[in-house]
Order: structure tokens, then sequence, then C-alpha cells
């Protein structure tokens, strides 16, 4: 027997009891739920249920119809809503196979940026099924859920629009490997933290203009980072110990650093940072933020005085994906499940090894590189391309005060 289906769209003011009241009517008729969404924007509804009920000549269903959608018209009227209706066939309903999250992601969204990302899903004979917003401060972000497109090749056209907008664009596969739990490795030195520790040192070594220009060649690709770190290390050399007292305190957290940790550990993410700086600095970090895993380089102190030298393995760009791996092995998580965030050129080896990787603020040859870029200054815009929303981030926070606050017990 053909399945037929009617869509209901209702359009109108917000208010308690609209839903309750639709289904009410429509538990008097011979009709199934196929299908349901509903958004409010701004005290405006739109509800669209779209029910299934049987077709054909030889049914005699067309009386029921014509009462049902007298009934839906008149329900539209005592609420002060607007409703549209329109018929189908339950077969045409289905959805496309081959399901993508594109999470569009900037300090502001122009109508022309969201008119091009749209343009190229369609131009890819893909189809948009739902659009969610994330966030709307400090960064705004929306997230649409899209069918029937080759997630490799909308990658590539939605980055070239990306980047003539002037937005973040995120392409990611749904299903429950999106909802799993993931191991987060970031780097350190200007994206976990603001500046490079190992300039702190140098201005206290009267070295920085030197170890700044070598930094910036390793940075972009144009020095080998393990030789580099030698070199700027070397002119280290005599620093006493108590110099790590005062660059610790002189750290500054990226924004949002705190929240995107304090987060994803709600959630029972596994975080590890993977730094081409020193244990020295980053330790104080782990136990700081509660990090699991941790990677780094040690400098080589004699008699209280930094010698000039590293001791062990260099934690370079091949070494920042070996991390992961390890750190992968110990969470008990595949590398699919992975995400590494990193800016500069020795991150490039761990971006490609993850199951996601994120440019944040980088260096062009890690944005071309990468999964997708983050170039806002909030470290914490991140949770919106994990599908987090600002909304249930401070919701969170809010109930986690409010336990604090009980268990503290009354002022006196």
């Amino acid at each position: 027997m053909d399945q037929r289906t009617l869509l209901i769209t209702f359009n109108g003011p917000d208010r308690p009891g609209v839903t309750s009241r639709l289904f009410s009517v429509l538990s008097g008729f011979p009709v199934t739920v196929a299908d349901i969404e509903q958004v409010v924007i701004r005290g405006r509804l739109t509800l669209g249920v779209l029910v299934a009920y049987a077709g054909g000549p030889s049914t005699g269903t067309g009386s029921t119809l014509g009462a049902m959608w007298t009934a839906v018209e008149r329900t539209a009227e005592d609420l002060g809503m607007e409703v549209e209706l329109s018929t189908g066939s339950l077969a045409k309903e289905r959805r496309r196979r081959g399901r993508l999250s594109v999470s569009v992601l900037g300090a502001t969204l122009q109508p022309a940026a969201i008119a091009g990302i749209a343009g190229r899903i369609a131009a890819a004979g893909a189809n948009i099924d739902r659009i969610e917003r994330l966030a709307q401060w400090p960064v705004t972000c929306i997230e649409l859920s899209v069918s029937g497109a080759n997630p490799d090749e909308l990658r590539v056209q939605l980055a070239a629009e990306a980047a003539a907008q002037q937005v973040d664009v995120a392409v990611q596969r749904t299903g429950l490997s999106r909802r799993a739990k993931r191991l987060i490795v970031m780097d350190v030195d200007s994206t976990l933290i603001q500046g490079e520790v190992i300039e702190l040192l140098a201005e206290h070594a009267g070295c920085l203009d030197e170890v700044a220009r070598v930094t910036e060649e390793a940075m972009r690709g144009e020095l080998d980072f393990a030789e580099s770190l030698r070199r700027r290390v070397a002119l280290l050399e005599g620093l006493p110990a108590e110099v790590f007292e005062q660059v610790r305190e002189a750290v500054v957290l990226t924004p949002g650093a705190r929240t995107l940790v304090r987060t994803l550990k709600r959630l029972d993410y596994r975080f590890a940072i993977v730094s081409g700086g020193f244990t020295q600095i980053t330790d104080a970090l782990v136990e700081d933020l509660g990090i699991d895993y941790s990677a780094a380089n040690v400098l080589e102190v004699v008699d209280g005085r930094l010698t000039g030298r590293l001791v062990g393995e260099i934690v370079d760009r091949p070494g920042k994906a070996r991390a992961l791996e390890r750190f992968a092995r110990e969470a008990g998580l595949p590398i699919s499940q992975t995400v590494a965030i990193g800016d500069g050129a020795n991150d490039l080896d761990m971006i490609a090894a993850a199951g996601l990787g994120i440019a944040f603020n980088a260096k062009p040859v890690v944005r071309q590189a990468a999964d997708t870029a983050v170039n806002t200054p909030y470290l914490d815009s991140i949770l919106y391309l994990l599908g987090i929303s600002r909304d249930e981030v401070e919701a969170a926070d809010a109930e986690d005060a409010l336990l604090v606050s009980r268990a503290s017990g009354p002022s006196v």
C-alpha cells in the first residue's frame, strides 16, 4: 500500500502548549509520525511535523484527510499562528546517504559568507537538512547538517570559500564516532599559551632578538627544528635555574584555554600537550590544568645553572607525532579518535596523523595541511567544531558553581 505524507508547518509566536495542541488534534486521525523538527528564534516558533497515512484510490482517505486539514487549520487559527500543508510520498522523504557536519565559525558571520557556503554545498549536489547555532559570542558558530556529499571534495570546495569569505569551516563525518570519547593533543607555545617560552628565557639571557629570529625560521619550516632548538638553547648557557620560576609566573594562557580543558575533561576526554619547549615549564601547566599526558624537552642544569644543552630525545616534528600515537595507545583510543591542534611547521606530522587536525592561528603551511583552521583568538572555539555549544558549556559551569556553593554552606 502506498504511504503518503502530509507536512504540517506552524509559524508564529512561541508559547507553552503549541506542540501538545497540534498532536492532540492529530491523535484523532489514522496517521503515524514520520518526522518532527522544531526551532525557536527570538520568540518565534517554527514547528514542522511530517505524518504518514495510507493512500491510494481504494483507501477512501480523502474525506478523512480533509477533516484533518480543517482541524489543523482551526488549531493554528486558535493559536494565532500561520500554517502550511503539503502532501508527498514517504518514499521520497528518505534522507540521502553521506551525512556530514559542516561548522562555520567567525568573529562575525556576514550574509555573503552563508550564501557562499550554501552555494558551494548546492553546487556539490548536496543538501542542507538542518542548521543550528552553537555559539553567538565571543564568536559566532553555526552547524549545518548536510547529506549527499563526498566529504573530501566538499572539504576542498568549502576551504576555498572560507578563505574568500574570511571565516573558518570544518567538514566532519557525523555518527557515533563524533560523539565518542577523544584524545586532544595540543601544542603549547603560541597555542595553549601566548608566546614562546624560549623567548621568555632569552629575555633573561639578553639574547631575545637572535632567539626570536631562529624561532620564526623554524616555525615557518625554513630551518630544521632540532638544529634550531640546539642553537637557541646554547644561547641560554649560564642562566640560573631560578629563572624557571620567573618564567612560569610570566606564562599567559590563551583566552579560552581553561574553558576548553575543563569542558573536555567533564566529557571524560583525554587531554595531552606536546611541546618543543621544556618540561621545567610544561610540568606546571600539567598540574594546573589537570592534563593527562605530556611530552617536552628537558634543559640540562648543572650546579644550579643551564648548560646550554638538552637532555634526552628531542621532541621535534616527528617526535610530536610519535607522542600522539603513544598517548592514544595509553588512553586505549584509536588514532581516528584523536584531535591534534597546533600552529607551526613542527606540528605538521601530528596534525597529519590525527583523526582531526586543527590549525590554530597558524602559519600558512599549517593551515593548508590541516583539516580545518581556527583563526579566532579564543581557544575554546574548538569546542564548537566538536559539536559542543556555548549554551551547554555555560550550563555546565553554572551547575558546577551551584554545587560548590551548596557544598560550602551558608555564609556566616
